[in-house]
C-alpha cells in the first residue's frame, strides 16, 4: 500500500513548506511543492497526485483557478483551494470550478486533515458509492488504515475472495487485506482485467497462468472455477 500522494501549489515557499510538514506528520505522501502553474502541471504529469491543495492567488499570469480548470477537464482528481484575503469576485470565480473544500490561511493541522479526508471521500462517492472506510478512485482502491487513506493499485491485486460482508484482497507482495464490500459491489468498479470465476472469487487475469476443468492458477495459487463462469472466462481471455 502507498500513502495518499498530495501536491501543494503555493508561491510562498515558507507557507508551502509548513503545509508539507503538517501533511507529512499526518501520514500523507507529500510531493515537492510547486510554486506556480507551470511547475504544478509538470508535477501532475510526472507524479500523478491523488489530491492537490491549490493557492487561489499564484504569482504569474496563471492563477490557482486556471490550474483547477485544467485539473477538472483533463486530470480529474480532487483539489482544495487555499486562500487568505481573496476578494469577492475571485471567490465567485473559484466557485465555478467546484473545489472540494476551502482552507483559509492560517489553519490548524486538524482542519487540513478533515478537509482532505472529506474531499477524498466526496470525490469517490460521486461515481463509486461504497463504505466510508473504502474508496475507489481511478485505478486504485483507497483503504483507511490508522485513520489515513492508503492506496492499493489494482495492478497489485492478484484476486479477491468473498467472506460474508467482507472481501479478502490477495496482493502480489503476499499480503492479504480485508475490505468491507461484496463482490457485486466492487466488480463493476474494477478494470476489464478482473473476471468473476466463482460466486466467491474474482481474479486479476493479468496473473492467470493456467486453466483446468474445474480450477485455474493465479501465479502459484489454485482457485476453483464455477461451472456457469467457465465459458465467460474463456471468452474474456480471448478478448483480452
Amino acid at each position: 500500500m502507498n500513502n495518499i500522494k498530495i501536491l501543494v501549489v503555493e508561491d510562498e515557499i515558507i507557507i508551502a513548506d509548513n503545509i508539507c510538514d503538517m501533511l507529512k506528520e499526518l501520514g500523507y505522501q507529500v510531493l515537492e511543492p510547486a510554486l506556480n502553474f507551470t511547475e504544478a502541471i509538470e508535477t501532475i504529469e510526472n507524479e500523478k497526485p491523488d489530491i492537490a491543495i491549490l493557492d487561489i492567488q499564484l504569482s504569474g499570469k496563471k492563477t490557482g483557478i486556471d490550474l483547477a480548470k485544467i485539473i477538472v477537464e483533463k486530470y480529474r482528481f480532487p483539489f482544495i483551494f487555499l486562500t487568505s484575503n481573496a476578494d469577492l469576485a475571485t471567490l465567485n470565480e473559484a466557485k465555478k470550478v467546484t473545489p472540494s473544500a476551502y482552507l483559509v490561511k492560517p489553519f490548524p493541522k486538524r482542519e487540513i486533515y478533515l478537509s482532505l479526508e472529506v474531499a477524498l471521500y466526496n470525490h469517490a462517492q460521486k461515481s463509486v458509492p461504497l463504505y466510508k472506510e473504502e474508496l475507489i478512485i481511478k485505478d486504485a482502491l483507497f483503504l483507511k488504515v490508522k485513520g489515513v487513506y492508503q492506496k492499493i493499485m489494482f495492478e497489485d491485486i492478484l484476486y479477491l475472495k468473498s467472506d460474508h460482508v467482507y472481501l479478502e484482497l490477495f496482493l502480489t507482495n503476499n499480503k492479504t487485506l480485508l475490505v468491507r464490500a461484496s463482490l457485486n459491489d466492487i466488480l463493476s468498479r474494477l478494470t476489464k482485467d478482473f473476471i468473476r470465476i466463482h460466486r466467491s472469487f474474482i481474479i486479476n487475469s493479468k496473473y492467470l497462468t493456467q486453466i483446468e476443468n474445474g480450477s485455474l492458477r493465479i501465479n502459484d495459487k489454485i482457485i476453483p472455477v464455477g461451472k456457469k463462469y467457465r465459458q465467460e472466462i474463456l471468452d474474456k481471455i480471448n478478448y483480452i
